[in-house]
């Protein structure tokens, strides 16, 4: 995959650092996130994770500058002021998958994608060289290229999810921002996506952050892993070091188990409820 406005010309992909500390966010001046530092690196997938209502989804839509904070340095490749650039300059650097996004009527799927390439058009409509390319390659990225001429309200879920991030693939960012990115989706899909954002790591360079629900898909596809309660920061690294037992019962209100899969080595977590407890003693007395 093509990315990054910078290497357009040389044809090869580069990703970007993006690093912020000191975020506090206030809703109706209550703090919700709470002196929070994380730092997203190229190549790297980093996921964060957390019980509702943590924080996960306000602290990515800041470093995406969809949320004004109170108080945040927003540093991209550790010098640029990542505040300070015009929107169409960080759009370029940075894109977001959010959540909830409305379904457009009139439109197809290739018109959607399209709108990822707005950083690159000046005003009056100028043209964009190397837009037909970057769409038809995320539209394929996606799986949706067969789906390019339907009109997106025909669409399920799941595939409007996908066109929608096709769109974000489309902006050609060195940066990635995914907020629940396997919602509407099934299983093939989900475990596709998760193999993309590997790719777009591994292959592209590309930071890529994502807020995920299911622990073991975090372990799965993180290279490191943001752990957030009530606002703020508990542990970042490495999914071994963050997703353990005492941190997890503490941080959900649950007890956790976490042990590895025999056959991939995966970390895999189990929330232990009251109806598992009982099966235990069963088993145990019987």
């Amino acid at each position: 995959m093509h990315v990054g406005e910078e290497t357009a010309a040389a044809g090869r992909p580069r990703g970007h650092e993006l690093s912020a500390t000191g975020v506090t966010v206030a809703y109706d001046g209550v703090d919700v996130v709470h002196d929070a530092s994380m730092t997203l690196r190229a190549g790297q997938v980093t996921v964060l994770v957390g019980p509702n209502g943590s924080g996960k989804s306000t602290l990515l839509r800041t470093l995406a500058r969809l949320q004004r904070p109170r108080a945040a340095t927003l540093l991209i490749d550790g010098d640029t002021d990542g505040l300070a650039l015009s929107p169409r300059e960080f759009s370029r650097r940075v894109a977001l998958l959010t959540q909830g996004r409305p379904t457009p009527s009139g439109l197809t799927v290739r018109d959607v994608v399209e709108f990822g390439r707005y950083p690159y058009r000046g005003r009056w409509g100028r043209t964009d060289p190397g837009g037909r390319a970057a769409v038809d390659r995320a539209l394929a990225l996606t799986g949706v290229a067969d789906l390019a001429e339907r009109g997106v309200e025909h669409l399920s879920g799941g595939q409007l999810q996908r066109v929608w991030l096709a769109g974000c693939l489309a902006q050609q960012t060195g940066v990635l921002l995914l907020d629940e990115p396997t919602t509407y989706l099934d299983l093939r899909y989900q475990v596709e996506l998760l193999d993309l954002m590997r790719d777009l790591a591994d292959d592209h360079g590309i930071a890529v952050g994502a807020v995920l629900h299911d622990l073991d898909q975090a372990a799965a596809v993180a290279d490191r892993i943001v752990l957030l309660h009530a606002g703020r920061v508990v542990a970042d690294g490495d999914p071994p070091d963050v997703l353990t037992p005492q941190r997890l019962t503490d941080t959900y209100g649950i007890r956790v188990e976490v042990d590895s899969d025999p056959l991939t080595g995966r970390l895999r977590t189990r929330a232990v409820g009251r109806h598992h407890t009982r099966t235990e003693r069963l088993s145990t007395t019987s």
